[in-house]
């Protein structure tokens, strides 16, 4: 944070300077941006982080508890790439790579505390992230969202609909909206999302379809920066919000989430019988009667597969974008309910939850979902998804463990949605209790997270409730 400080004020003093400095930059160097910011340097007039978080605990490395195993083992071995080239390690460099290429296979170590391809000491901050498996001070030091008022200058922040940062984007957005450290900075915040994912900023559609190529990204930027440091009225602040929906088209809004959007509960019902794609779960408007609960089993030994979805960096090596469930969704360890086709098209703008009410045989465990859009030919490709670690559904830093077989209300953030949904499409909810390896394994006995090895791993029986006093739902932003 302090480099940030001292990087501006010397970036003031360059030759040709006029002494206002502007930062721009994806990924980490987005979170650079906003700690540089938090210190306040008396140059720094704008920034535009983009692709980024809003702290480096939940949203970054976890995901309410879960670690993000795929992306952080990738991004920490790449990391150590670097770093035993710095060190002239030849063994370390070819040791490093032929893992990198080979990650997958790499994931299911246990316990990940024993990551093998990290033990040659090129990346000890990888052992520090897994032994803070809470948010505690080690997190709390770096993150943005503690305190939004520490930062006092306009941002443009970046997102994309496939992004492993997409929930951190919008959040600092706002955040700094409602608490920045002027009504002025306040006023001068944007948000710009689209349909994109993390690396190479690819533009995607469900169905093989592209948005905006992202090269757009830079004329936003130019914009941003002519108005911010040049003076120049660009309109591009004229409204706070402009997305560009997948398979759909730009539009402004002026806040978030949109005002026109709505939120519907579209419940979960079926006779008991919802386990895979082929079973009788369905998804409506109507609150539930009387229905029977839906059973299955989670065993850590057979996770169900990441297939697409919001990680980093590469699809090959990391699950990202849209994909085909058809892999997963025909798993009996996994729920599926799924609508009626739409009599007419709708858009999907805005936040997305789910609610279960839940009981398990186990003291912790993982409740996952996702959220798919189900197209004429039967083919399901993902939106969103997200998960929850039990012991963490009252509080990151204070885990509490779950009484077997107690009902419990449990909220799944899955994080902001945009997608335009055509008629005779169905939308779909899938329900499960793993999504490897974009998280990690729960190995279900309420041990030191990512400590135990395989042998430690036990089954859960899971049981979801969709009844009248127990109802399951997603929480849908619906244009119409």
């Amino acid at each position: 944070m302090d480099d940030g400080y001292d990087t501006v004020e010397w970036a003031a003093q360059l030759a040709g300077s006029n002494g206002d400095v502007g930062m721009l930059g994806f990924s980490y160097v987005g979170a650079t941006q906003l700690l540089a910011a938090v210190t306040r340097p008396p140059s720094l007039k704008s920034i535009a982080p983009a692709f980024t978080a809003s702290q480096y605990y939940d949203g970054w490395t976890y995901n309410s508890g879960a670690l993000a195993t795929a992306f952080i083992c990738y991004w920490a071995n790449l990391l150590a790439v670097d770093t035993a080239t710095r060190r002239q390690d030849l063994d370390g460099v070819n040791g490093l790579l032929t893992t990198l290429g080979s990650a997958p296979d790499w994931y299911w170590t246990l316990p990940l505390a024993e990551y093998p391809p990290l033990q040659g000491g090129h990346a000890p901050y990888f052992y520090d992230w897994l032994e803070h498996h809470t948010y505690d001070d080690y997190w709390r030091r770096w993150s943005i969202d503690e305190d939004y008022s520490r930062i006092d200058v306009p941002a443009l922040h970046i997102g994309g609909w496939y992004d492993v940062f997409l929930s951190g984007t919008v959040k600092n957005f706002m955040g700094l909206r409602a608490g920045a450290g002027s009504q002025q900075a306040s006023r001068g915040q944007k948000l710009l999302l689209g349909p994109w994912t993390h690396m190479p900023w690819s533009p995607v559609g469900r169905n093989g379809g592209e948005g905006p190529a992202t090269n757009e990204i830079d004329d936003w930027t130019i914009r941003w920066f002519d108005q911010t440091l040049k003076g120049r009225d660009t309109g591009i602040l004229d409204h706070p919000v402009t997305a560009f929906t997948v398979d759909g088209q730009w539009s402004d809004h002026e806040e978030w989430p949109p005002p026109d959007s709505t939120v519907e509960r579209w419940f979960a019902h079926s006779d008991g019988r919802a386990n895979s794609k082929y079973g009788d779960g369905t998804l409506d408007r109507n609150p539930p009667a009387d229905e029977p609960a839906d059973i299955f089993v989670y065993d850590p030994g057979v996770p169900i597969p990441s297939l697409g979805g919001h990680s980093c960096c590469f699809d090959t090596i990391t699950p990202m974008g849209p994909a085909d469930q058809h892999a997963a969704e025909v798993s009996r360890m996994m729920l599926v309910y799924t609508s009626e086709p739409l009599s007419q098209p709708i858009e999907l703008l805005g936040d997305v939850s789910v609610t279960l009410h839940a009981a398990t045989s186990a003291p912790d465990t993982d409740f996952t979902a996702r959220l798919c859009v189900v197209d004429e030919s039967g083919r399901s490709v993902n939106l969103q998804e997200g998960i929850l670690r039990t012991r963490y559904r009252h509080s990151l830093s204070n885990p509490e463990m779950l009484e077997p077989g107690e009902v419990y209300e449990l909220r799944i953030d899955l994080g902001p949605v945009g997608a335009a949904i055509p008629a005779g499409s169905r939308i779909r909810l899938d329900i499960s209790s793993s999504d490897f390896p974009q998280w990690d394994r729960n190995l279900n006995t309420g041990g030191i997270p990512l400590q135990e090895d395989v042998m430690s791993a036990r089954p859960a029986t899971q049981t979801i409730l969709h009844d009248t006093a127990h109802p399951t739902y997603v929480e849908l932003p619906v244009r119409r």
